[in-house]
């Protein structure tokens, strides 16, 4: 089969691969229809992510038609056409058994190197490096599925692959985040980041109730999506004091509640984002956590902090003091996939929402090394890319 495998930073290229087996008797083989670009690969084409492998197949957001089913597998079988969630859970765990699907604590064969960094492991992954897993990802003609009992959602003929892919992860992540905010009638949103899970983000906090959302970024692609498809008020930070313009449109209170849905590889024009940039090209500092040190200075007293962007390892100068003297909430951590996707899809089926208006590139997989150029720099207004693996040409 044909995959995008990780070679090195900034190294990723199209290769003919392996075809999957069945590992484990709970295990399906998926044909992959449809897959996409996260934001959160470019921490691994970027290097950031530590113990990816030469040879590693990327890719975390796909979906697909079942073509082989393990033996005990009594939920799934061949022809189903289904969406895979990110996290990988066994479903009998005590963490799974509380719903805390992306905490599971048998899907993640490599434990122990998570546990070295973090003290405890996060749920398997798929496609995003050995530390949760070492699981080949779903960036690539076909994919094996562990535990597919449990996570894979049946989709109805009656929807198509674009409105219902995001379902695989920045959807159900996007909302995680805005749930997380205990959002209420009129609350005032800010959300740092308008690719694509901010995106989701600041629909879903409109669904939830928000009264105002307040949309940060730089790229003005982005600012105009958020403004004109998710009716967000605007912010760009490379033109505007963030902190000063919050305060000011709130009314000197501050937002309700801010989401980070940007993680360690944020940008910006202030000292200590151009500090964090020279440390981590340094190996001086694991992540650059200017925007999170921006939504503790800007939320209100009381407020919450609602990160769903991936922080790896260990932040420096982050105003805890900030954060206790006015009290914040911070909420976050992967998504629990498994509590959002069958609720989203009925919202989907009923024309409440759909996803795909984020989509701004589609490209076979045999172009997946150019897409991922594209849309690491942001070129040719590129937001969310799709691609098809069993397209030739496109």
């Amino acid at each position: 089969m044909r995959a995008l495998v990780w070679h090195g930073k900034n190294d990723v290229r199209v290769e003919q691969m392996p075809d999957p087996k069945i590992l484990n008797p709970r295990d399906v083989i998926l044909r992959v229809t449809t897959t996409a670009i996260c934001g959160s690969d470019l921490h691994l084409v970027n290097g950031v992510i530590p113990s990816m492998q030469a040879g590693d197949i990327l890719g975390h957001e796909f979906m697909g038609e079942v073509v082989e089913v393990g033996k005990e597998n009594q939920k799934l079988k061949v022809g189903d056409r289904v969406v895979v969630p990110f996290t990988i859970a066994c479903g009998g765990c005590f963490f799974c058994e509380k719903a805390l699907w992306s905490l599971c604590d048998n899907s993640n064969p490599n434990a122990w190197m998570a546990e070295k960094l973090w003290g405890y492991s996060t749920s398997g992954l798929f496609g995003y490096s050995h530390l949760t897993g070492g699981y080949a990802g779903g960036q690539a003609e076909y994919v094996r599925v562990p535990y597919s009992d449990v996570g894979p959602l049946k989709i109805p003929a009656s929807v198509t692959d674009e409105q219902v892919l995001f379902l695989s992860d920045i959807l159900p992540t996007g909302y995680q985040a805005a749930e997380n905010c205990d959002i209420q009638p009129g609350d005032t949103v800010a959300v740092w980041g308008c690719g694509p899970v901010g995106q989701m983000a600041i629909r879903s906090a409109f669904l939830l109730g928000a009264g105002r959302v307040i949309a940060i970024d730089n790229v003005c692609e982005r600012l105009e999506m958020a403004r004109d498809r998710n009716g967000a008020e605007t912010i760009d930070f490379s033109h505007q004091d963030v902190f000063d313009r919050l305060k000011t449109i709130t009314g000197g209170r501050g937002p309700d509640s801010c989401i980070d849905a940007v993680g360690l590889e944020s940008h910006g024009g202030s000292f200590d984002a151009y500090v964090d940039k020279a440390k981590m090209a340094l190996y001086l500092a694991t992540d650059r956590p200017s925007v999170l040190r921006q939504a503790i200075h800007a939320c209100r007293k009381g407020g919450v902090v609602s990160v769903p962007g991936v922080y790896g390892g260990f932040l420096d100068k982050v105003p805890f003091g900030a954060a206790f003297q006015k009290g914040l909430t911070f909420k976050m951590g992967q998504t629990h996939m498994m509590r959002y996707m069958q609720p989203l899809l009925e919202r989907i089926e009923r024309g409440e929402l759909d996803p795909s208006f984020v989509i701004t590139h589609r490209f076979p997989l045999a172009r997946a090394a150019e897409a991922y150029d594209l849309f690491g720099r942001k070129q040719d207004g590129c937001i969310k890319v799709v691609m098809k693996p069993h397209d030739l040409v496109h």
